[in-house]
């Protein structure tokens, strides 16, 4: 972990001193501490032709695209002479939850078109799409580089029905933040650096929508580059492009 200010420090520690009261239990984590990622907790997820996002960059589990850097996830997306390449990695078969509190400690750089996200996918018995539901904990285009968006799909508010809110951080995305999502049976809240900013209920889907927020879902980090939301990578685009994970920890409810 690289060095910070006293103001930010003294924040995470109290974050995670809040984190550690009775009430939770850590109950899976990663750290990023060791040389390489950690399989027994990720898979790669490698590949191209869009991702049904027009997305331009070809996944990799090449060093260059995700690594373990000073006891940080670093997955880096670079311009090369055919495209783009990037990395992909989920948890699937590795670790699933349901119900808890994830924090997340990041930073990432932005340019045109660059797209970084934190989210979480339903495994629902081989549901499909947006019947499975999906969490975006985090998710950044360049074009607004001061932004973070908190955001859920699921059946009849999925794609750019998505309920979604966004969120204007104060200080740079190029610096260290902590995300802190709360998925509780009848509620999804999001908090960045200590300030809630969004809350789901059920009451807020659409008219004859299902909450599908009530089983397994497993974690997926990436950084694309392009697809029809971000928009593409145009002559001010500047690559490589950075997001950094410093650690991802799950907590749930002591019993």
């Amino acid at each position: 972990m690289k060095a910070i200010c006293l103001p930010l420090l003294l924040f995470w520690s109290l974050a995670t001193v809040m984190s550690q009261t009775p009430d939770w239990k850590l109950v899976w984590s990663d750290e990023f501490d060791g040389p390489t990622l950690n399989e027994q907790n990720w898979r790669y997820s490698d590949g191209g032709g869009g991702w049904g996002n027009g997305e331009l960059e070809q996944y990799t589990h090449l060093p260059e695209n995700v690594r373990i850097e000073d006891g940080t996830l670093v997955i880096e997306a670079l311009k090369t002479a055919t495209g783009y390449t990037s990395a992909r990695i989920n948890s699937r078969t590795k670790f699933l939850f349901t119900y808890g509190r994830v924090e997340a400690r990041m930073k990432f750089t932005h340019t045109q078109g660059s797209w970084p996200a934190l989210w979480l996918l339903g495994d629902a018995n081989g549901k499909s799409w947006p019947s499975c539901g999906e969490i975006d904990l985090m998710e950044n285009i360049g074009k607004e580089p001061n932004t973070i968006h908190a955001t859920v799909h699921g059946p009849g508010y999925s794609g750019k029905k998505g309920i979604t809110k966004a969120y204007e951080s104060p200080t740079s995305l190029e610096d260290w933040h902590v995300l802190v999502l709360e998925w509780e049976p009848a509620a999804i809240r999001w908090s960045w650096d200590g300030v809630l900013f969004q809350t789901l209920t059920p009451a807020m889907l659409p008219p004859k929508s299902r909450w599908v927020f009530d089983h397994d879902y497993y974690f997926i980090v990436n950084l694309a580059v392009g697809g029809g939301w971000p928009d593409y990578p145009d002559p001010t685009s500047v690559f490589p492009q950075r997001f950094t994970l410093d650690y991802l920890r799950v907590y749930q409810k002591a019993e």
